[in-house]
């Protein structure tokens, strides 16, 4: 007998949606093993095989499109989940210090202690993206996100992460109005939010480009950690939808 799982079933351990996994089957990303009676979609072992790749990389940040390509290659699973495994240990790793060093200064500051910076700021070195960086986008792209950040003072950091958030709130404000995503107010806020990102041209690899931003789009909604800056899936797919009309605006333009 083939083990099978449904598809609500494998959406909520997957922590994710049944219309998630339906858009992964349109777009030939997932298939289901089998499709029952009333098109019910089942899952079965290689097919959860795929769907673990599938979160693994979007929690990398890679966009539909490039996880498509890169699972189109033929590569050794077992090889590919190995490096998967390495690089969720050591994020394991690094959380783990980070969580010490918060316990650390709480029992510091209830004991009237000194603080020590190293102990506080122990696992929070952005250098610890630098693999991951190198392995997706090359050393060059890496070296050049490292020189832009350490080139900004706490001040500009403080001020580039803060313009970043009151765009957020003006997306869920105008989602929360009810606004229309082609709308003037809207694609206004888009415009801020491309001038936002050209701002960090050396990280995201150049100006924004109509492509560059439908990239974008798809990540923000693929990926939990960028789908949670703006409050979520649905968040992520009203931004990434005024996205698409802003660019269809460029490449008209």
């Amino acid at each position: 007998m083939i083990d099978e799982w449904p598809i609500q079933q494998i959406a909520r351990l997957a922590g994710t949606t049944s219309r998630t996994l339906r858009h992964y089957d349109d777009i030939g990303l997932l298939k289901p093993s089998r499709i029952g009676a009333g098109g019910y979609r089942y899952y079965d072992r290689d097919a959860l095989v795929r769907l673990q790749r599938i979160l693994l990389l979007r929690d990398l940040g890679l966009g539909l499109p490039t996880i498509a390509e890169v699972l189109a290659r033929h590569v050794d699973e077992r090889r590919e989940l190995r490096k998967h495994l390495g690089w969720l240990q050591q994020e394991q790793q690094r959380l783990a210090r980070q969580a010490r060093a918060v316990e650390a200064t709480i029992l510091a500051l209830e004991g009237d202690e000194r603080l020590m910076a190293e102990d506080m700021l122990d696992g929070f070195d952005h250098t610890h993206y630098k693999d991951e960086i190198v392995e997706r986008w090359g050393a060059d792209a890496y070296a050049a996100s490292d020189a832009w950040w350490r080139s900004k003072s706490d001040a500009e950091r403080k001020e580039f992460a803060a313009l970043h958030k009151q765009i957020a709130r003006d997306y869920a404000a105008a989602r929360a109005d009810g606004a229309n995503v082609a709308g003037d107010r809207v694609q206004a806020i888009v415009a801020r939010h491309v001038d936002w990102l050209n701002l960090s041209a050396a990280v995201t690899g150049g100006p924004i480009t109509r492509g560059r931003l439908l990239g974008y789009g798809d990540m923000y909604v693929a990926d939990p950690r960028f789908a949670a800056n703006y409050g979520g899936v649905d968040g992520a797919e009203f931004v990434r939808d005024a996205f698409r009309v802003y660019a269809d605006a460029l490449a008209a333009g």
